[in-house]
């Protein structure tokens, strides 16, 4: 190609599917060697980056969402009026107090905004491209058309690909077209117009690697990818998950609070004939004040910060919201291999069918081994084969006396490696080392002895491998699936993996938080279960992969539910598990570190995988842990639960004491001769209440808090607002009689004394409503809060003694007034107390609803692994 020439951009999928893989390659102007390192560069920067998603922090998109608010922008409006109207001073005064509010919001969010957009920058999704004729990981940002990309199991897709050879491959396509069943996929061009669905001569962005395994040659990436073009469609604003459309539903019921409070005020002034300016400001800033306006900050500052806390606790997530699905899950499926063993696999010994050492057992375990490489150790490419060559001594210098002609690598169906030796004397034998159940069937005797010799085994918690071989000619030079019969059972080579000691407390901690623990494991059942039971993992049963084939969906949901071990099974059967957990309205969380764990990761409402896992399951991962301990993920789901409590602390302290003091206010200003606060006094009281929940997202939990996932409730909050607000309430109207019979107090001590006290018991009440227990005896909050809270109110208390006090329409307040105020605040603290005793004494039964994942999610999920700090190329056709 020429290089100052123009790079082609990139091919419809559709045209590319019809045409010969070899054609296509020459229309990209690309080759079986792929690209080379220079013009893949150049078509780069002529087409962008293979994204869909941008994770760049727009700031003035931040402050738009500050004053998306329909009541904040007709109280500004309101209050140009009113500066224009004369009255400026008080203007003045509630536009600044409103730039505060925003600004403070304002840099909340941004901050946890480029917080996320740091995490997105921090993962890296590579895929496995030629380039130069050499196979390299690159980002997949970075591929454009042209690029040939290897495919894999349990890998997303990352562009639209025609493919060039398959071996087996089948992909799962569902986020394009719906269909569960995997889709088979062949190098042979299709019909002209075929739709999406029937498009088998290629493999489409963001569809998963079922089985097999591939090589294509990119012709569209971005938003000209099919899947490119659906997220784009989307737009950037994911959707919502549970907790966003908890605070949704929350927010219109502070709307209809808020209508129905700011309705009642302004017609009542009105018939009192007040100004209809004084009085539309007055009833505006009611309704914002019952509003809380920093909960997008708080709930953006407590994510921002659980990550942190989970980063330091090793756990990383690549999205925010992972950390409340962390926290909302109440099933764990996990490997057993690391996680409730050492994962130091040791070889034991080597015997016969009838319990005796068998030398030639080891020797043709050695045989069938699949190692990396002679030079690099007898590197095996599983744990199993790794401690076979350790533990070979002198055996294994017979073994490379032996020469390999043909394997038949290990796949879950057949569950076994077979080798095609040539011996020392020209003998030719196949060597079939695998699972034994499998082996066992196609031995042509057996024998009871050697069954029973392996029940024994698998009972003492042994993992067991057979081995297994019969003599061919020697013009036999290929080894088929039809060539693994007839064997001579050899022996066993027997392992162990000894059960993690620091698993057993991990695992009760897991139970505390109300986690079901269930166990995915290609071993043997037996060997699983005496494993659970050595670390005190009950378990209501096991059933293996075999017996699980047949079911259809109904009976593998029951048992799902039913099984604690899964024995035997397949990566698409770890896979519909978690499917089935999850039609149950259960949040279902995986761990796997292993290729074969991919399927299952996506499918999961939680990924985990763990740092020292494979890349692809990794990828597939929402989170990664550094280190494949329970304990550490017991941490994570606490870190989740804790950052949901803190949130709904705030939902609870802001609605219930703004509800209590703006009915206040509505009620004293109908009988009050003049406002019981000025719109700026309410603006500031709000602001500075606010400043103080700041501190909520670092705030301790107690225990009981996090003993099960929690869930938005607005039953539950609007419950809770009506039973503490009039409390609230109660208490104003104390220091309204207060006020008016003792001090005799006119306007301005009236609006200082009621400014003062509000915000006293408003600030002070977070430490009776965060916890159910008796506060600071029983339940300590964090330090920074109560420094908060004591820094604010004291903020408030020096207002009213500044020099603007007079310009906030504020006076001194009598000496008389703090010692009533302290006595007060005792006394609603305690009565305060008391409510908690009766509002808590019914059981609060939670229902969660069930956890749908619809396909706009998906397609969002899915999209994430496709972003970059660039803008989104748009499509070019």
């Amino acid at each position: 190609m020429d290089a100052g020439g123009p790079s082609p951009t990139h091919l419809p999928v559709g045209a590319a599917a019809s045409d010969a893989a070899d054609d296509v390659l020459h229309t990209l102007e690309s080759s079986r060697r792929g690209l080379a390192a220079a013009e893949a560069a150049r078509r780069l920067d002529r087409s962008g980056p293979n994204s869909v998603r941008t994770y760049r922090v727009n700031a003035f998109a931040v402050l738009g969402r500050q004053l998306r608010s329909a009541l904040l922008l007709l109280l500004a409006l309101t209050a140009v009026a009113s500066y224009f109207l004369g009255d400026r001073s008080d203007a003045l005064i509630i536009g600044t107090i409103l730039l505060g509010s925003v600004g403070l919001g304002f840099v909340n969010e941004y901050r946890a905004a480029k917080a996320s957009a740091a995490l997105h920058s921090r993962m890296r999704h590579t895929a496995m491209v030629l380039r130069d004729g050499t196979p390299i990981r690159v980002d997949v940002i970075t591929l454009v058309p042209g690029d040939i990309v290897r495919l894999v199991l349990g890998e997303v897709v990352p562009a639209d690909l025609r493919l060039l050879d398959t071996a087996d491959l089948e992909c799962e396509e569902s986020v394009l077209t719906g269909e569960s069943t995997p889709a088979t996929k062949t190098a042979h061009p299709v019909p002209t117009d075929s739709s999406l669905g029937d498009l088998t001569s290629c493999a489409l962005m963001g569809t998963i690697v079922h089985a097999g395994t591939g090589t294509g040659v990119v012709v569209a990436t971005g938003a000209d990818a099919e899947f490119g073009r659906i997220a784009v469609g989307l737009g950037e604003r994911e959707p919502e998950t549970e907790f966003q459309a908890g605070l949704r539903r929350f927010s219109v019921l502070l709307l209809q609070v808020a209508f129905a409070l700011t309705t009642l005020i302004l017609v009542t002034n009105l018939l009192l004939r007040r100004s209809l300016i004084e009085s539309l400001l007055f009833s505006l800033a009611i309704a914002i004040g019952v509003t809380p306006q920093l909960l997008p900050a708080v709930v953006s500052t407590a994510l921002a910060a659980g990550s942190r806390r989970l980063a330091q606790r090793k756990v990383l997530v690549k999205r925010l919201v992972c950390i409340e699905d962390l926290g909302d899950i109440d099933i764990l499926v996990t490997d057993k291999t690391g996680t409730l063993t050492d994962g130091r696999i040791s070889f034991v010994e080597a015997l016969d069918p009838h319990g005796g050492p068998a030398p030639d057992a080891l020797l043709e375990g050695l045989l069938a081994t699949e190692v990396e490489a002679a030079s690099a150790g007898h590197l095996g490419t599983n744990p199993l084969d790794t401690a076979l060559w350790a533990a070979a001594g002198s055996t294994g210098p017979v073994a490379d006396a032996y020469t390999r002609l043909a394997t038949l690598p290990f796949d879950h169906q057949r569950r076994m490696t077979s080798s095609l030796v040539c011996g020392p004397g020209g003998t030719r034998t196949i060597v079939v080392k695998g699972a034994p159940e499998t082996v066992l069937e196609r031995c042509a005797e057996a024998g009871t002895a050697a069954r029973s010799m392996l029940d024994t085994l698998f009972a003492q918690g042994n993992r067991v491998v057979a081995v297994a071989a019969k003599p061919v000619g020697v013009a036999h030079d290929r080894i088929e699936v039809g060539d693994e019969r007839d064997l001579t059972l050899t022996g066993f080579l027997v392992f162990l993996d000894q059960p993690k000691t620091s698993a057993t407390p991990s695992l009760a901690r897991l139970a505390d938080l109300g986690i079901t623990v269930k166990v995915a494991t290609g071993d043997n059942p037996k060997v699983a279960e005496k494993v659970c039971a050595e670390l005190g993992l009950t378990s209501t049963g096991s059933i293996t992969g075999a017996e699980l084939e047949g079911l259809d969906d109904t009976a593998l949901g029951d048992a799902a539910v039913g099984h604690t071990v899964f024995a035997r099974v397949s990566p698409e059967q770890k896979a519909r598990l978690v499917n089935a957990l999850r039609t149950h309205g259960r949040a279902v969380g995986f761990l796997g570190d292993g290729v074969n764990d991919a399927l299952a990761l996506h499918a999961a409402d939680v990924g985990i995988s763990v740092d020292s896992g494979t890349d692809v399951a990794k990828d597939a991962a929402d989170v990664v842990l550094l280190e494949k301990d329970l304990g550490v993920l017991a941490d994570g789901v606490t870190e989740g639960r804790r950052t949901f409590t803190n949130t709904i602390k705030y939902v609870l302290m802001s609605t219930s004491s703004n509800f209590g003091n703006m009915f206040s206010a509505a009620a004293a200003s109908a009988v009050l001769p003049f406002l019981p606060m000025l719109p700026g006094q309410i603006l500031l009281n709000n602001l500075l209440y606010d400043t103080s929940q700041l501190a909520i997202p670092a705030d301790r939990v107690d225990t009981e808090q996090l003993h099960a996932p929690s869930h938005w409730d607005i039953a539950f909050i609007r419950r809770f607002m009506l039973f503490f607000g009039p409390i609230s309430s109660l208490f104003d109207f104390v220091t309204f009689a207060i006020m008016l019979g003792m001090f005799h107090a006119g306007p301005e001590l009236f609006h200082t004394g009621w400014f003062v006290e509000s915000l006293a018991t408003q600030t002070l009440i977070v430490f009776a409503i965060r916890t159910r227990r008796i506060p600071f005896l029983r339940s300590r909050p964090s330090p920074v809060l109560v420094a908060t809270v004591a820094g604010v109110l004291a903020v408030g208390v020096a207002v009213t003694m500044s020099p603007w006090a007079t310009e906030l329409g504020f006076t001194a307040l009598p000496v008389g007034f703090f010692l009533v105020l302290v006595a007060m605040v005792i006394a609603y603290l305690v009565l305060i107390e008391f409510g908690k005793a009766v509002f808590y004494s019914e059981p609060i039964r939670h229902l969660p609803p069930p956890r749908w994942r619809n396909h706009p999610h998906r397609v969002h999920r899915r999209a994430a692994r496709f972003s970059s700090a660039a803008a989104v190329p748009p499509a070019t056709q």
